[in-house]
């Protein structure tokens, strides 16, 4: 159906009027966007006036609001972290305790082993056997100074046996047991050690009175000894082997030659007890076997014998040849006369009554 001939047909429109009417519709939406934006600019321009005099003003407010509920929130971090420390700090209190205790467990076997070593290191020459025990009681007074060590004749150790530590000589084996064994310290009274001086090899004995420093008795040559000389054992008597260390010499206020014991600069602990007899067994058993000598003869090769003289008797000459035997000569014609046979002792007569 034609568009004339429709409901619609009677509406006139004309072209030009439309266009213009949009035209001016358009130019008025374009300038009310221009007033709208303009708009826009000024009020932005006043709220950041009123916002920023609103922020000056309200800033204080809002802190002092604000202020106790941060408060409250800084005393209950500041209440857990305090007790977060405090158990925090008892752990490491307990940890560091514990630490203490290996710390100090470790100084006393690092102790332990260096003694060891120590007591390892020590040889003599030529070799004794030795064996190591450890100073298990303190027996002391004022005269007395003895130890107990943990060794005894199931070990090898005999009374009499020399007793070292690390750095010298400390004294000898007075008493054993099974597995126990009572040392002597050279200081002790009783206590009497054959020394020499290493420098001159004076002889003297080491005499213990009960102090630190024993004194050195029966010292014989001229000029034997001077300050800060080294003393060591000298084996006389078959007591001790020779060369072991025992101290360095001083003279006592008193004037009389002491010696200061090296076995004192460090505590008696651990020690080794020498396996030492006699001096039969610092040699080789090989070379104490007797050999077989050569036969003796009698004969002189020269066919004389020489007879030495001794000192209370005076030298011979040496014997005569035998002389030639003489002929035989004849029997005597008398018969000789018979021996009488000897008299009877006359027997006593009694006297009489």
């Amino acid at each position: 159906m034609p568009f004339r001939e429709g409901p619609l047909g009677d509406l006139k429109v004309p072209l030009t009027w439309t266009a213009a009417v949009a035209l001016v519709v358009a130019v008025v939406i374009a300038v009310a966007f221009l007033l709208a934006d303009r708009r826009e600019t000024l009020q932005e321009q006043a709220y950041g006036v009123t916002r920023q005099t609103m922020d000056t003003v309200a800033k204080p407010v809002s802190g002092a609001i604000a202020a106790p509920g941060r408060w409250t929130g800084l005393g209950v971090d500041y209440v857990r972290s305090y007790f977060f420390t405090a158990s925090e700090n008892r752990r490491l209190k307990a940890e560091m305790a514990e630490m203490r205790q290996w710390r100090d467990r470790a100084l006393a076997l690092q102790d332990q082993n260096d003694r060891f070593r120590s007591l390892l290191g020590l040889r003599t020459d030529p070799p004794i056997p030795m064996t190591a025990a450890r100073v298990v009681s303190d027996s002391r007074g004022p005269f007395a100074n003895t130890r107990l060590a943990d060794a005894g004749s199931e070990r090898g150790v005999e009374v009499g046996n020399p007793v070292l530590n690390e750095r010298g000589l400390v004294g000898r084996v007075v008493g054993v047991s099974r597995n126990a064994s009572r040392v002597l310290l050279l200081t002790d009274i009783a206590s009497r050690t054959p020394v020499m001086i290493d420098r001159t090899n004076a002889r003297a004995i080491l005499t213990g009175d009960g102090g630190p420093n024993p004194k050195l008795d029966y010292l014989r040559g001229v000029d034997p000894i001077q300050q800060g000389d080294r003393v060591v054992t000298s084996g006389d008597g078959g007591v001790v082997p020779r060369g072991l260390p025992v101290g360095a010499a001083v003279k006592g206020l008193d004037g009389r030659w002491r010696v200061v014991l090296f076995a004192d600069q460090s505590s008696i602990d651990y020690v080794r007890i020498l396996l030492f007899k006699d001096f039969a067994q610092l040699a080789d058993q090989k070379e104490l076997q007797t050999h077989s000598l050569p036969p003796v003869t009698t004969e002189d090769p020269q066919g004389s014998i020489l007879s030495i003289p001794t000192p209370n008797q005076t030298p011979q000459a040496p014997a005569a040849p035998p002389a030639a035997p003489k002929p035989a000569t004849a029997a005597p014609t008398a018969a000789a006369k018979p021996t009488p046979p000897p008299a009877k002792p006359a027997t006593p007569t009694e006297p009489p009554r």
